[in-house]
């Protein structure tokens, strides 16, 4: 999958432990899917999983990962993508953009996506086997990438893997659910909530002012393959300076997030957030609070890998110290009285839990 700011593959064992307690649960919510790291990890442990996220190229992994099926697309997606590997390059918007204007992809690497991109629109294909070409391709672009993860800024010089060729893989989409078939939304959260109810729900909201959009705007692009105006040295998409989201303003951040807890559809709720975000741990238990019994979950978390290498203003001259290595990711489980018995076995090495039982 693709290198992501806030991915949660470290904690997914974790997440997955917490969600066997609850040996009754057949569906999970995950109302902000990201990468789908954590989707797909639930659907693979057996869950009917339904997905969202407002973000196109979110949406598109959590279609991949989360709502097709092998059974459906996997021949259809290997014989696409071998032909796809063998297309030869032809320079166009991602290229002129992202390569010549920036310098996140060599050229060749960009002339060979504008090809496939181009070709996947042409083929008009199905939604589910559309998405699982699509991840192949940007997997594949994210493998030859010149940054430290995000794409806020490309690196000064390039980076190794940049100057690896283009070459899509197939996506490990799972098998079906025995509990039914997962989902795959591209909405807001609060316009998603009417239309999810489950057993539990995963929660997994943006912690501080720092869009995804922003940090992943080139997939974004690659995905819609709408060709929008860019702004700055970093070619953003023109429509980050609009859609702004209130889980990135710390003025609306906590009445946005008590309208999810308030109205989301599931009895118990695992909520992953960071001792960096905009609320305290204190007060996101006094939120929760209303919802049922509360434990929480501490586990410490290397930050993100541009944080390891410092602070450079944007002439690549090193200006400044960072502040910390190492942050703590809170998971927050909250379950009606009855429910909440069930999490006091609950045992991780190397984890601080708090219970709150009374």
């Amino acid at each position: 999958m693709i290198k992501y700011l806030g991915s949660k593959r470290t904690l997914i064992p974790l997440i997955l432990q917490v969600m066997r307690c609850f040996g009754e649960a057949r569906t999970v919510i995950d109302l902000f899917s990201g990468t789908s790291r954590v989707g797909h990890a639930l659907k693979g442990a057996g869950l009917r999983v339904l997905a969202n996220d407002h973000n196109a190229y979110a949406a598109t992994l959590a279609r991949c990962y989360v709502q097709a099926d092998r059974e459906k697309v996997h021949a259809d997606a290997t014989r696409l993508i071998a032909e796809f590997n063998r297309l030869p390059g032809c320079p166009g918007y991602f290229t002129e953009t992202f390569c010549i204007q920036s310098r996140y992809f060599q050229p060749r690497n960009g002339e060979r996506v504008d090809a496939i991109r181009e070709e996947i629109r042409r083929l008009g294909l199905a939604p589910d086997l559309e998405a699982v070409v699509l991840v192949s391709l940007m997997e594949a672009a994210d493998r030859v990438d010149s940054t430290t993860g995000v794409q806020m800024a490309y690196l000064k010089s390039w980076a190794a893997r940049a100057r690896n060729g283009l070459e899509l893989r197939v996506p490990d989409v799972l098998p079906a659910s025995r509990h039914g078939p997962c989902l795959a939304l591209n909405l807001d959260v609060l316009d998603a909530l009417p239309r999810l109810a489950g057993d539990i729900a995963y929660i997994d909201p943006p912690y501080n002012q720092h869009s995804y959009l922003g940090n992943y705007h080139i997939w974004e692009s690659l995905v819609r393959w709408d060709k929008p105006e860019t702004y700055g040295i970093a070619c953003k998409r023109i429509d980050c300076r609009e859609r702004q989201s209130a889980f990135n303003s710390k003025r609306q951040f906590r009445a946005a997030l008590a309208q999810v807890i308030e109205r989301v559809r599931a009895p118990v709720l695992v909520v992953s957030f960071n001792n960096e975000g905009f609320i305290e741990r204190e007060d996101m238990e006094a939120l929760l609070r209303s919802r049922g019994q509360v434990v929480v979950l501490e586990n410490d978390y290397k930050r993100y890998v541009g944080a390891q290498i410092g602070i450079y203003n944007p002439q690549g001259v090193k200006v400044g110290k960072v502040s910390h290595l190492h942050n703590k990711e809170y998971v927050y489980i909250v379950a009606p009285p009855g429910m909440a018995r069930q999490l006091e076995p609950l045992s991780v090495p190397s984890t601080t839990q708090k219970s709150l039982f009374a």
